[in-house]
């Protein structure tokens, strides 16, 4: 059902957005942080009964405390693993532990005891990321960072103590720890040495595994290779390295098919076979394709693929340390990333507990070879109840139209927009390089030619919070330029949290494509994905007066053009069964 109405004025009164708070992460920094031991930790997480209108209810989160990076992700026996970074002690970083729990569809989760936590002097002081690999024999083993006592960042191996059991609950060390340490011979830099990838075999049979590390400002992927999973070799040379982008936290390294939208297994590579070097860093997930010798052990970007903080992202909100795993039941390629926090560390610790992970998706290279391409599971959709549907309707400039009939904190939003008098779009100027300074300059409040359009989320009745997810168009040089923006200013009245204004580009050409926006909303997490998944953007709100019954949901246009919706479906998402 929906319930036209005017553009409230709200949305004329233009948000000033500082351009500092587009400097301001809000993500952890590991190192330096206090390394408490905590021992004796192999005990069963308590839940949490106090509701609360921020919990998420189908995005994957512990009953409490702390959260940040997913680890080791991995199909055994028909179970999806899924280990995470965990303080089992408090809603803040520290004491870190790998906890652990189990799937058998990606949505529905079983908690488990924690898997890995400080026992080894090579990992007394912390047990941070990695990941995993299957290993001959169909064997699985997880490569971790450890802290040993003089706090030095070194990779250890653990591997299951029953191979019978498909929950893999017990895990055991190497007596061989640390299997890769900084040393004088090889001047790693002990603070800066950390999150090897899942490793892969290369032609002459040896295993090849990186690691994320930086000299001065260089960001580094080291190369270390093995014949046995256990001595391990480094490498003279980096896989790829690139200047003045400081620490590489969390690479990842994978083939993806340039034939067809499947995955591939980790150790695949030939014709029609490119790769993608991702890696963590300035609070954000980039991303670079290429080619990989794998006789040489080199990584190439293709021409384009840029190595900076104005390449490639994954997600171009909140979305760090990310990892992906080969789903050989289905032949996908799944990323897991967490979500941090957009709340005060203040709030946090009141309600007990910071950090989530995004709906995992599925990932494949674009058919234009120069992108990658995300869209969430496909289980996902089990959970989808008592759907909506707006059918064919112009949405004249400044209009407001109410969707109803639905759980707004809680929903999954699919709409499909046609934009015709393209001619009248607003000029592109060619000085626009940074997509999140334009969204914040001109948000969902500043009135445009063709936009902004899209849809007001986890809003309140009266318009004093919303958070505006939205399209708009300009006219360029030789092409027209989609613009992607997801807008927090007015997301609450709380003004302790972190409202920052999202953008990116989205490679759409609206002349000849309709442009599509899909937004799954669960209570305090807004994720969107542009033009197919072409661009995502994650986002954490805290609304006071948009919760629970409290939240509405819009379509709008506050641009003086016609937007035509060709259809809009949004469904109740059902709560899934999560820890």
């Amino acid at each position: 059902m929906a319930k036209p109405s005017s553009l409230l004025h709200l949305l004329a009164s233009v948000v000033t957005v500082l351009a500092i708070s587009l400097l301001l992460g809000h993500g952890v920094l590991h190192v330096g942080a206090s390394h408490r031991v905590y021992r004796n930790l192999r005990k069963t997480v308590e839940s949490t009964s106090v509701k609360q209108p921020y919990r998420t209810s189908y995005h994957f989160q512990p009953p409490k405390n702390w959260m940040n990076d997913p680890n080791g992700p991995m199909l055994y026996k028909g179970i999806y693993h899924l280990f995470y970074q965990y303080n089992p002690k408090a809603a803040v970083w520290g004491n870190i532990v790998w906890a652990h729990s189990t799937s058998t569809d990606l949505v529905n989760w079983t908690p488990h005891v924690p898997a890995i936590f400080p026992s080894q002097e090579s990992d007394i002081n912390g047990c941070w990321s990695g990941s995993a690999t299957i290993l001959p024999g169909y064997k699985p083993a997880i490569l971790y960072t450890g802290i040993n006592p003089q706090n030095q960042q070194v990779q250890n191996l653990a591997v299951p103590k029953n191979l019978s059991d498909p929950y893999l609950i017990e895990w055991v060390k190497s007596p061989h720890n640390p299997l890769m340490a900084p040393t004088a011979m090889n001047q790693i830099d002990a603070s800066s040495f950390r999150d090897p990838t899942t490793a892969w075999v290369g032609p002459d049979g040896r295993w090849r595994v990186i690691i994320g590390n930086k000299r001065d400002r260089r960001g580094m992927a080291i190369l270390y290779r093995s014949k046995d999973f256990v001595r391990w070799t480094k490498a003279q040379h980096p896989l790829h390295s690139a200047k003045n982008t400081g620490m590489w936290e969390c690479p990842d390294f994978f083939p993806v098919s340039a034939q067809v939208p499947l995955g591939l297994d980790t150790s695949i590579n030939g014709p029609n076979v490119k790769h993608v070097l991702k890696v963590s860093f300035t609070n954000h997930d980039h991303y670079t394709i290429g080619t990989y010798n794998s006789t040489t052990d080199r990584y190439v970007p293709d021409k384009g693929s840029v190595d900076s903080d104005s390449g490639l992202r994954y997600d171009y909100g909140k979305f760090y340390a990310s990892k992906t795993f080969f789903d050989s039941k289905t032949n996908r390629r799944i990323l897991w990333g967490w979500i941090d926090e957009s709340s005060s560390k203040d709030d946090n610790i009141r309600k007990g507990w910071s950090g989530i992970q995004a709906i995992p998706r599925t990932i494949w290279l674009d058919k234009s070879g120069k992108q990658l391409v995300q869209w969430p599971i496909l289980e996902i959709e089990k959970l989808r109840n008592n759907q909506v549907v707006l059918p064919n309707k112009l949405i004249k400039g400044g209009t407001l139209l109410e969707v109803s009939g639905l759980t707004a904190a809680q929903a999954d939003v699919e709409v499909l927009f046609e934009v015709k008098g393209l001619e009248k779009a607003e000029v592109f100027d060619p000085t626009w390089t940074n997509p999140q300074m334009l969204c914040s300059q001109k948000g969902a409040s500043v009135k445009g030619s063709l936009g902004p359009f899209g849809l007001l989320v986890m809003a309140s009745k009266g318009l004093e919070e919303y958070t505006a997810v939205f399209f708009r168009i300009f006219k360029g040089q030789n092409k027209y330029v989609v613009l992607m923006c997801s807008d927090q200013s007015r997301s609450s009245l709380n003004n302790s949290n972190d409202k920052t204004t999202y953008g990116a580009f989205l490679d759409v050409d609206p002349l000849h494509e309709k442009l599509s926006l899909r937004t799954l909303i669960d209570h305090s997490i807004v994720e969107s994905f542009g033009g197919g998944g072409k661009s995502c953007i994650t986002a954490r709100v805290y609304p006071v007066l948009a919760v629970e019954d409290g939240t509405h949901l819009h379509v709008f246009n506050n641009g003086t053009q016609s937007v035509g919706v060709l259809t809009l479906s949004a469904w109740s998402m059902k709560k899934a069964k999560i820890n």
